[in-house]
């Protein structure tokens, strides 16, 4: 279940950056890195054939794995309506969503959250919320100057924020990884929060299995979890690197869609294939991801990260200025 030091900075951290006020030590929960925990809480939760895991149309791939490791039906969820009317065999046990989205970038405002929660506690759904990117939000013309407790958070909504969950957990647990606020992803350091029930229910078979994560590891979070400054640098050298890498995919024919938040541009060259879009931009070295990875929707974008080093980034940046000037 983690050291009580530990679950201590996780609530706190949830209170601090998230908005989330009054989550208990029995609300939350480390994993093994956000990805194990993905790939495994259908069948934690007890899912298996017959039931069906909804997911988001464009989105990592882990999700879909995970529903059928479980024996569980993926299906993909692009808008409840999108379920149509529901019976008893085609109602989601378990519904995924991703906010900020991998791999678009899209935000979902609370006003959307709230009608999703609603909706799932009538239907007895559970709604797991991927928001591992939330510190990585781009929308406010200020996002790159420092975060202090009087300015507004930077941070997307949760959720378990009171705005979505009306003050009250109940079937809904939020994910969250270190590996892109705090430059983790080796360390494998993420945590699980929400209902009580359903981390004690989760508990008592990660337990039994092993799933415990290392001392050291619980150490790091708790460092990483206390201290905001870190956060702050890593989001003001992404942001650095979109400024530079935006406009210069713009420039170069691209329009990106989404992106509001995140590590990603989610970008499309006249509505092409992404394997066109892909072999354009290898000819001039720089290497993105196929937008159809993600589901069959995302086949006219790719995926371009800003993860690579500055240096290669203002690289990518002038070979795509320079074919900007060769078509003009």
């Amino acid at each position: 279940m983690g050291t009580t030091a530990l679950r201590e900075a996780i609530a706190a951290w949830f209170e601090r950056r998230r908005g989330v006020p009054g989550l208990g030590p029995n609300s939350v929960l480390p994993t093994i890195g956000s990805k194990e925990l993905v790939a495994w809480l259908p069948t934690l939760l007890g899912l298996g054939p017959g039931d069906v895991v909804g997911i988001p149309a464009v989105a990592y791939p882990t999700y879909d794995v995970g529903a059928r490791l479980a024996r569980a039906t993926p299906v993909v969820v692009d808008g409840l309506a999108a379920l149509g009317p529901l019976t008893p065999s085609s109602t989601p046990k378990l519904l995924w969503l991703n906010s900020p989205g991998n791999p678009t970038g899209a935000v979902l405002p609370v006003e959307h959250l709230a009608k999703v929660v609603a909706w799932a506690r009538r239907h007895g759904v559970v709604v797991a919320s991927d928001e591992c990117y939330a510190e990585l939000d781009w929308r406010d013309p200020s996002a790159r100057r420092p975060i202090t407790p009087s300015t507004n958070r930077h941070t997307t909504p949760s959720i378990l924020d009171p705005a979505v969950s009306g003050g009250s957990h109940e079937g809904l647990l939020a994910v969250y990884s270190l590996s892109k606020q705090s430059n983790l992803a080796g360390y494998r350091a993420a945590f699980v929060a929400g209902d009580p029930a359903l981390v004690r229910a989760l508990l008592e078979v990660r337990r039994h299995a092993g799933m415990m994560l290392p001392g050291p590891v619980q150490a790091a979070m708790t460092a990483a979890l206390r201290d905001d400054e870190h956060v702050t640098e890593q989001r003001l050298r992404y942001g650095v690197r979109r400024e530079i890498l935006r406009p210069a995919l713009e420039a170069a024919g691209f329009r990106v869609d989404h992106s509001e938040a995140g590590l990603y541009l989610w970008a499309t060259r006249d509505g092409q294939d992404a394997r066109e879009s892909l072999g354009w931009l290898a000819e001039r070295g720089i290497l993105a991801a196929a937008g159809d990875f993600y589901g069959r929707a995302g086949r006219a974008h790719v995926r371009v990260a800003l993860t690579a080093t500055d240096e290669r980034i203002e690289a990518a940046a002038d070979r795509l200025s320079a074919s900007s000037r060769e078509a003009r």
